[in-house]
């Protein structure tokens, strides 16, 4: 993980491999104690336009005085979220550092305060990250330093809290990208149990997992139905982290396939190694458990994870057959893809026994949401528009926007079945919305949201401020509304 720390506001007195200055479209940064020389080269460039400062625009400059050797000019773009943009644009600063093989890096950004450094780390830390622990190392004399620190220049006193901040939330980023992105065969339900386990160790929660048995007392019958085709053991997580007296605690759930082939009704091959991603959910609640840990709260928060993966094989579910689930409800399995809401079933009833304050659910659901809100955008449901309302808001502060769909109780005959109590698909039309519909039949007695990141969990392709792959999304989200309640 990448190290943070303060750095003197004193820009004369840095001696780095890197400065960059995060730089507002059209702004003109206050190079204050910068030698004159590198001063007046940045001067320069900024008279004369060639660098204006657009959103991801870089432009690097060699460092004249030889106290800092190259110095980044990073575009904020016009700011309408300066937290967002700052974060932003240190993740670019980052990735370029990292890549360049720069060691450490200075960011600055003129006058900034605890929560734009918060910001600031955060963005720096995921820029840094990568996974390289299944690459055979490149000869010696052609690696790279890898960036392994990084100053954000303000005043240390006051901004010191905001990069403690930062790296807490960053610690539980890391954790969920790393999940995310582990291979199938490392990262399975007894891995993720393993992680919990860990979890708790480090921040003095309470961890229970049920296996295959467990659940069977429980009669989990929807849960065991999507485990039924493969001999790894399922595994039901919870966490459960005390800081808050008795108050009754968040609820956090995610969805945990470790990989989903589709079952009997199987997916193509193009594009199924991605199915890794599936426990994203998971990998988001684990993630935000780890930052809440780290930060102290002052709440109390359960965080459960319902995980397997999803085979075909000659005892796997099929469609056309029905299963009880642990609330009574029969269910007729129509499309054995349709698995997440199944274990997402039995983890929604289990969490009333923690007689939780509300539940937020997160998990890569549905192929729809994707088609109606790309990549950008997290599908957002529930049974309390204020509720629905407080998380958007958070996931806006976190940077990991969203947007509510419907849940009415016209779209209902969907999923309305002619042998059992409901049935796990309505096909095509609304099918976020229909999948929520079903998860909403097993959320008793607590307000609810639930989270579709299909979209937005991982990419196909590079972001610019990270790579393709696990984007950390929804532990930003997890942790700003633990955090709201917390206040």
């Amino acid at each position: 993980m990448l190290k943070i720390s303060a750095g003197s506001s004193d820009l004369g007195t840095l001696r780095v491999p890197a400065l960059a200055l995060l730089i507002e479209q059209g702004g003109t940064p206050d190079l204050g104690s910068l030698q004159d020389a590198s001063a007046r080269s940045i001067r320069r460039v900024l008279e004369a336009r060639d660098f204006r400062g657009g959103r991801d625009e870089v432009m690097q400059l060699l460092g004249v005085d030889g106290s800092i050797e190259r110095i980044m000019l990073v575009g904020m773009g016009k700011i309408g979220d300066r937290l967002a943009a700052l974060k932003r644009a240190a993740s670019i600063a980052a990735r370029r550092a990292h890549q360049a093989g720069f060691g450490r890096l200075a960011l600055f950004a003129g006058s900034v305060s605890a929560d734009d450094a918060e910001a600031m780390a955060m963005g720096a830390a995921a820029g840094a990250w990568e996974l390289k622990e299944f690459q055979t190392a490149p000869p010696e004399d052609e690696r790279r330093a890898p960036l392994t620190e990084a100053l954000i220049v303000g005043d240390q006193k006051a901004i010191t809290p905001g990069i403690a901040r930062g790296m807490a939330v960053a610690e539980g980023h890391s954790l969920a990208r790393r999940l995310a992105m582990l291979p199938g065969n490392v990262c399975t339900p007894d891995y993720l149990a393993d992680t919990a386990r860990e979890i708790a160790a480090r921040h003095s929660m309470k961890v229970t997992v049920l296996g295959r048995a467990e659940m069977e007392r429980e009669k989990m019958g929807s849960f065991l139905s999507v485990a039924q085709g493969t001999p790894q053991e399922p595994r039901l997580i919870v966490l459960e982290y005390r800081g808050g007296g008795d108050t009754a605690p968040i609820a956090l759930v995610g969805k945990g396939l470790c990989f989903d082939s589709g079952g009997i009704s199987i997916k193509p091959a193009q594009g199924m190694e991605n199915m890794k991603f599936d426990m994203c959910g998971a990998a988001g609640v684990l993630g935000a458990m780890e930052a809440i840990g780290r930060l102290g709260l002052r709440t109390n928060v359960v965080g459960l994870v319902g995980s397997t993966t999803n085979m075909p094989s000659g005892t796997a579910v099929k469609p056309g057959d029905v299963v009880q689930a642990s609330n009574g409800k029969f269910i007729e399995i129509i499309n054995t893809d349709a698995e997440g809401r199944l274990v997402l079933a039995d983890v929604l009833s289990y969490a009333k026994r923690f007689n939780p304050s509300v539940a937020i659910d997160a998990a890569t659901l549905t192929g729809a949401c994707v088609i109606a809100l790309g990549h950008t955008a997290t599908g957002v449901m529930g049974t309390d528009e204020q509720l629905v309302q407080e998380v958007l808001d958070a996931g806006k502060r976190a940077s990991e926007p969203g947007w509510p769909l419907p849940l009415w109780d016209d779209f209902m005959p969907l999923i309305k079945s002619d042998i059992a109590d409901i049935k796990n698909s309505g096909g095509r039309p609304a099918g976020t919305i229909t999948a929520a519909l079903f998860l909403k039949e097993f959320v008793d007695g607590f307000p609810w949201v639930h989270l579709d990141i299909a979209g937005t969990a991982y990419s196909e392709g590079d972001l610019a401020t990270i790579p393709a792959g696990p984007t950390g999304v929804p532990v930003g989200t997890f942790v700003e509304f633990v955090r709201g309640r917390a206040r």
